[in-house]
């Protein structure tokens, strides 16, 4: 199974999406749901996203990047993982 991870990623810190990853992210959301296929994934990471205060309060040096994993065995909030 698949979990859509949504990425804020800053624009001057990653001068394309390609750039745009889990470690330098501002922020990385999970999406509460699991998906069988990629393309589901993708769809249903796009339109979580759209349906909530990050993508409607974007701001204009940022960009959202959505990534589809096979479900993290490990938490992803990086506050947690720095202690």
């Amino acid at each position: 199974m698949l979990t859509a991870l949504i990425l804020v990623c800053s624009l001057a810190t990653a001068s394309d999406l390609g750039d745009c990853t889990r470690d330098n992210a501002l922020d990385v959301v999970q999406v509460p749901a699991t998906f069988a296929s990629p393309a589901t994934c993708f769809m249903h990471g796009q339109a979580y996203v759209a349906d909530t205060s990050i993508g409607r309060d974007l701001a204009p040096n940022e960009a959202i990047k959505v990534i589809c994993v096979r479900n993290p065995t490990n938490r992803i909030d990086k506050a947690e993982s720095r202690r």
